[in-house]
Formats: C-alpha cells, structure tokens, sequence
C-alpha cells in the first residue's frame, strides 16, 4: 500500500500496519512504496528499476514487490514492450547491491475479462509483454532469459546471502560488485558496464571480460562469466493467429432508450457514476426540446446541438435517429458533440447514451473523478437565440434494454425475436452459434471489424472491445540500452491498440457454443472470426 494525501493518511497508514500486524499470522508484513512503514512492517520498492531503493531500517531487507516487465496497453494508445536485455540488467543492479526479493509485475501476463478494466481506458488485454503471456504460451525470448537470469543468481545464492558487497571502479562506466568470504577472498562478482552505446573490455582479478552496452556479467565463482544480461541465447518465437471459425448471425436492435419502471426523471444532470453505481456502463440521458411555429431556420439549416460530458463515450440520438458518437480517450477523458441534428415544430426528443470505460484505478481523491454528461447541453441556430437545456427535466435509464433482459445469457436471448444480420448498426445485439475450435491451442476473438461494444461465449464476459487506433508514428527502432520507460518501445502505432480477445478454452464446449455481441457504434459483422494462437 501507499499513503497519499491529506491529513488522515498518515495516522491510517500507521492503523492499518499495527492492524495487521496484531493478527499474529507470523509471516512479515509489506508496505510497497511506502517509505515511513513503522516497524516491524517492510517498506518495499515497486518500478522499473530499483537499485537506488534502500529500505528504512538497516535489518530491514530490500525487497522489490513489483518488477515490471512492460506496461499496460490502453484503448487507443500504443502497445509497450520492454526488452529483456534491460529487463535482467535491472534484475541484476537490483541483486547486486544486496537486493533480496524479487515479484515480477506481471510475470503471466491476463485479460480483463468482463468490466474489470480500470484506468479508465485501460484495453481488456493486460499481457504487459510479461515473460508468460495473456494466452498462457512462452514470450520468447523474455522467459528463456530470465530463466537463465537466475539460474545463475542461484549459482551464486549462498554467498550473496551471507554479506553485503565491495564496489570496485574499473572505468568511467565500469563497476565490480564483489561478494567475499569469510576469509576475504573473492567468491561471487558482478561485473557491470553502464554504458549506453559503447561496449568494453575490463580486467578484473588478471582476466579480461567482454561487457556489452548496458549489461552486467555474473561471476557466480569470481572467474566464469555464465550469464551477461544483454547476450540472449533464447531463439525469438513470434506468435501467430490462425483464423478458424466464421459465423452466421441474427441480431436485435436494442430500443433507443426505452424507458422502463426504473427511469427516474430530476431537474438538471447529474454525474453518472452516483447514478449506476457501476452496474452498467451505461447511462440514458434524455429531456425534451418544444420547438414554435417560427423558431426553425428558413433556409432549411438544422439546430446545432453541444453537449459537454466528463466521459468516456457518448451516442446522439434526436427523435430516434443517430447523429453519431464522440468519444475521449486515455489522457483526455472528456469529450464534446457539436453537430447539426434535424428537429421539427412541437415536441423533439433528445437521447444520449453516456458509457463508462472502467473506473479509476491509480491516483487519488476517485470521489472527484466524474463520468457522463455535466453540460452544458445547448441547442443553438433557432431565431428565438441559443437554448440552454442543462438545468431543465432530464430522464435517465441506467443500462440497456437487452442488460436487463440478459441477452448475453442463454435463457435471455431466447426471450426475443431475433431477425437476420442487422450489419453496419448502432446499438445492436448479435448471436451466433458455434463449435469449439480443434485441438488445445488458445482461442481469440478477432473483433477488428467491429466498433465498440462488449462480447459474451456461453454467458461468461468476455470483455470490452474497442476498435481504437493508437496515433501513427512513435513505433520506431527500439534499443534495449538506456533507461527505460513505458513510451520508449512501442509497437501497433497507426493501428489497432486491441484486436484479438482471449477467450479461455475452459468456457468452451464441443457445440452449440453462444457468442453474443453488443455492438455500440456499427460494425461489419462478417470481419469477426474465431483464431487460434501459436508461437
């Protein structure tokens, strides 16, 4: 945990160790980045790097909770990947200074299935480049190397653990960290090389080594180089999808806001989180326009429609009909509509669907983070001047028609008609039936066609999907040397930050497999297909 904040954090903080440590469980307790962790607790280090980390009491052992191996991947950013060379090598400063525990963040990497994605924004992959993948299948060569990583770490074990190590200058940029005995003699040495461009030849004990750029070498017998953080032996493995089931649909439009017993009506708009409580991701915001005998333009120009919201997406429907979708992303979540939307004389109704993207899951003071339409809402190009609506009578609807019938389930999708492929539409359901794909490599849905929306195998939540491309240009040529940071080796700029959803085989029977889709915006349903995934 991690103490941020006002005046109460602290002394919670403090609750919250003597608390636990009360329980007696007879195991340490940890606090990650929480440098005042009172004693006994362990105060601990979480980052890419953390070599600089001392903990706050000297029998405290320095410890490193979360060691990331990538990043996550947001709707509409980039895909971060972290090279393993750099990866070891700061595995390596970290056990050279005397570190004692490392947790890999993620090792295998998962998936957020269902609407457990945080951020907001955060993808429904969260592979995070992790040594295993979000498909279970070896990232090659991320797990080769840090097998071998440690396996000379091993090697070296008994003499690490039993003291603290002399540092040794043999250049500007070269370092020995030496682990001695108890007679003195060398027993264990890292040799280091911090360079980033340059490779060098040390001497060290009357040998030479070859240091690459930015790697260290370890001597778990102070002679035999058997391991150098930047030298990879593991062969790369590139996994590919094998597209192998196609699928015949039936849709059902959902109702442009169709009002049930649960629609409440109050004055002005109100923050969306305090009304769904998270139980969907959406919300309907609709109020209506009375618009007089003259107040239309002559020359046949519609009203111009604002609507200011706080995020993440939003739909307009005026009358029924779609004038499109806005929607923010992962650094500006907040989003305007402005567009000319056609009205008559007398009563027009306005419908917004406002959807949520996964709460807020890092930072502080969530109460203040807001969600929906806040406004204004104006409609402006009428001769009676611009009309503010954000503090008359709205109607809002938490969530879906086909939510509340359970169309994702297979009882739900039995209670309605459904009629042929609805291609190419906003707010529609689709279903379809198929057999498990042969064999036992891992399965993906392919949703590139689609738009935004959500998927459901045999009701279990797949997850969100949204086909949103990250910004072109920023994907180039990647070195491992140099301190990294989560923009610094990217891949899928100008494309597609997610195309393919994981699907656990566990969810899977030999047929009659239901695969249904929510689809927010439009899509092309015959791009969807179902793969299998191998290296």
């Amino acid at each position: 945990m991690e103490s941020v904040g006002g005046s109460g954090a602290k002394p919670y903080a403090n609750w919250a160790a003597k608390m636990a440590v009360a329980t007696n469980t007879g195991v340490p307790w940890v606090m990650c980045k929480q440098e005042d962790a009172p004693d006994p607790v362990i105060n601990t280090c979480n980052g890419f790097y953390c070599d600089y980390f001392t903990p706050n009491k000297k029998n405290k052992p320095a410890m490193w909770t979360e060691a990331w191996t990538g990043w996550f991947t947001s709707f509409g950013g980039a895909v971060p990947h972290r090279p393993v060379e750099d990866m070891a090598f700061a595995v390596a400063r970290f056990i050279q200074k005397g570190g004692s525990f490392v947790n890999y963040y993620m090792y295998h990497g998962g998936t957020n299935f269902g609407r457990t994605a945080g951020g907001p924004f955060i993808a429904t992959s969260y592979d995070y480049d992790a040594p295993i993948d979000e498909f279970g299948l070896l990232r090659q060569p991320k797990w080769g190397h840090l097998r071998d990583l440690h396996k000379a770490i091993k090697q070296a074990e008994p003499i690490l653990v039993s003291g603290d190590p002399t540092i040794q200058s043999l250049g500007n940029y070269e370092k020995a960290y030496v682990f001695k005995s108890k007679n003195g003699a060398c027993a264990a040495a890292f040799l280091s090389n911090y360079h980033m461009n340059a490779a060098v030849k040390v001497r060290f004990n009357g040998r030479h080594y070859d240091l690459p750029a930015w790697s260290i070498s370890i001597l778990p017998d102070c002679k035999t180089a058997v391991f150098n953080t930047a030298t990879v032996k593991e062969p790369t493995l590139l996994p590919k999808m094998h597209p192998v089931v196609r699928f015949a649909w039936q849709s059902y439009s959902e109702d442009t806001n169709s009002l049930d017993g649960n629609a409440f009506t109050k004055n002005g708009l109100v923050e969306q989180l305090s009304m769904t409580w998270d139980k969907s991701d959406y919300l309907w915001y609709t109020t209506y326009v009375s618009i007089g005998a003259n107040e239309l333009s002559k020359n046949g120009q519609w009203p111009q429609l604002t609507i200011y919201s706080a995020g993440h997406s939003m739909q307009v429907f005026v009358n029924g009909k779609s004038y499109g979708s806005v929607y923010g992303g992962y650094n500006n979540p907040k989003l305007t509509y402005d567009g000319h939307v056609k009205m008559w004389q007398g009563s027009n109704k306005i419908s917004i669907l406002s959807s949520a993207v996964g709460l807020p899951n890092d930072g502080n003071h969530f109460e203040r983070w807001n969600v929906g339409v806040l406004g204004p809402v104006t409609v402006s190009g009428l001769s009676s001047g611009k009309r503010d609506l954000s503090h008359q009578k709205w109607t809002y609807q938490v969530g879906l028609k086909g939510e509340s019938l359970g169309l994702h389930t297979v009882t739900g999708s039995s209670s309605v008609e459904w009629g042929g492929p609805g291609n190419k539409q906003p707010l529609t359901w689709h279903k379809a039936l198929f057999t498990v794909p042969a064999g036992s490599d891992p399965v993906a849905l392919d949703m590139g066609s689609m738009g935004k929306g959500q998927m459901w195998v045999n009701g279990h939540h797949v997850g969100r999907y949204w086909s949103y491309k990250a910004p072109a240009g920023g994907c180039g040529r990647c070195s491992y040397a140099g301190t990294y940071r989560q923009d610094k080796c990217r891949s899928n700029c100008g494309e597609l930050s997610q195309r393919w959803y994981h699907v656990p085989r566990s969810w899977l029977k030999p047929g009659g497999n239901l695969l249904v889709v929510l689809e927010e915006y439009a899509g092309d349903l015959a791009g969807v297909a179902m793969a299998t995934r191998t290296t």
